[in-house]
């Protein structure tokens, strides 16, 4: 019999995990669904089956992807766990087996058991496969219609290590291009750098040395370099087998940026270093001459992590707000240089992707609105034009909580097109999809698709068009 789960912080309210998977033909819509959207939002996040082995943290959880379909006005939903070993072991035992970080806290009968991870923080189309990603392991494949788990795509064997949970799709090759950390065993400093082409085809990997080892979470991308954030969320095995946490913060290390032409040799990967901060996700990176420029959402330290010493981390750092860094690869110096662009909290920032690594004016992410979330997450959508160097938003009410926007292309202009996110309603306890128009933002939803339940707060999703 599977026991209640602890009224732990990132167990309760928005984050409670659902224990269904379930099948809604034909949403109650409010407003009117665009007739040229037309395809699928799938959505990935932690929800585990069962309460936590020991201590529990939020990136733990069993992954689960939710598919939105969107065809001629109407809006169908579909939820599945991704049945990975962990799970399918977990569900024959009806308990947890396995520790989230630390492996030696580990039930017996698991010990030593190799798994394909947890799959629970992105999930990409490409190539033709669905594939769910977390960043310890090889992406899980699903499939794209019924959500049914496929297994372990490692292309064909050649991938050795784990994916990143945010590779980048190149919209004029087509090529995923991706990294891994912590290579040759959990918590070391050795990473790899890939490229698949369009056709779902390995055709690059090498491997090198990170100043040390961190929570690498993403990576950015402009058409001719790559580069790899190297940032003071450390991790540590010794620290670890002495009952700490595997990764926690320690500024004193620096921070730096790793910068690679794309085509090159790890070996001429330049370092460039910059005060401590640290950084989720990206906003998109571009060249100007010979200058790289990185908008990012940073942070004054890593937030849901201890710092080395055990203590908490600071709540007066724990938001982030949208900065620039700018490299200049043709200076003398190998330090890169920081800049606020706006005062907005700012979280998991998107664009439209056909101008992934180019110069681009519109930006989208999660913000706080007017009032604070009774809820937790992003009570607001925000919209940044780097052109006039504004920013709107649409405020959702301290009682909804938004998730990641998503940008879905309408014409062939930039911006031009549609946000798609889902939305939790804590009065009642239960999510909706929300449509808006990109190009106005906050003139609030087009359409809203009701669910009668809830989606647990989740990390990223993509948007994958109709054949």
């Amino acid at each position: 019999m599977a026991k209640p789960f602890p009224n732990h912080p990132n167990l309760v309210g928005g984050f409670a995990p659902i224990q269904m998977e379930c099948d809604a033909a034909d949403l109650i819509i409010e407003g009117e669904v665009p007739e040229d959207l037309t395809g699928t939002l799938y959505r990935n996040g932690p929800n585990p089956q069962f309460a936590p082995r020991g201590a529990h943290h939020w990136f733990a959880g069993d992954g689960m992807v939710h598919g939105f379909k969107i065809e001629d006005g109407k809006v169908s939903y579909r939820n599945r766990w991704a049945r990975t070993v962990k799970w399918n072991k977990e569900r024959e035992a009806g308990r947890s087996l396995f520790s989230a970080f630390n492996p030696m806290d580990a039930d017996p009968s698991v010990a030593g058991i190799e798994t394909d991870g947890i799959a629970n923080t992105n999930i990409i189309w490409h190539a033709g496969r669905l594939l769910a990603l977390e960043e310890g392991h090889a992406p899980f494949e699903m499939n794209p219609d019924n959500l049914d788990s496929i297994g372990t795509h490692d292309y064909q064997h050649k991938l050795k290590g784990p994916m990143t949970a945010h590779p980048k799709i190149d919209p004029e090759t087509g090529e995923l291009l991706f990294f891994g950390y912590g290579i040759d065993g959990l918590l070391s400093e050795k990473m790899s750098y890939h490229v698949v082409d369009k056709d779902g085809e390995l055709t690059e990997s090498q491997f090198f040395d990170a100043p040390y080892s961190s929570m690498v979470h993403d990576f950015l991308v402009t058409r001719d370099y790559v580069l790899f954030p190297i940032m003071p969320l450390t991790g540590s095995l010794q620290r670890a087998m002495a009952g700490g946490s595997a990764f926690a913060w320690e500024p004193e290390k620096g921070a730096y940026l790793g910068v690679l032409k794309r085509g090159d040799e790890v070996s001429n990967i330049r370092w460039f270093e910059g005060p401590a901060a640290y950084v989720f996700h990206p906003m998109n990176a571009y060249q100007v001459g010979d200058r790289l420029i990185c908008d990012v959402c940073e942070y004054g330290e890593a937030p849901l992590f201890p710092h080395a010493d055990g203590s908490k981390p600071d709540p007066a750092k724990a938001n982030a707000v949208l900065k620039r860094w700018t490299i200049d690869l043709a200076a003398s110096t190998n330090e890169y240089q920081v800049e606020q662009l706006h005062d907005n909290v700012c979280e998991f920032p998107r664009l439209d992707e056909r101008y992934a690594g180019l110069k681009y004016r519109h930006g989208y992410f999660g913000c706080q609105g007017a009032e604070s979330s009774r809820s937790g997450g992003f009570t607001a959508i925000g919209h940044v034009d780097h052109e006039k160097g504004c920013v709107d938003t649409f405020d959702l009410g301290p009682n909804f909580a938004a998730s990641e926007p998503v940008f879905v292309a309408r014409g062939t202009s930039e911006g031009e097109g549609y946000l798609v996110t889902n939305v939790y309603d804590a009065a009642i306890d239960k999510s909706h999809l929300v449509i808006l128009d990109a190009e106005n933002v906050a003139a609030g939803p087009l359409a809203r698709a009701y669910l009668d339940h809830r989606v647990p707060f989740g990390f990223h999703g993509n948007w994958r068009n109709s054949d």
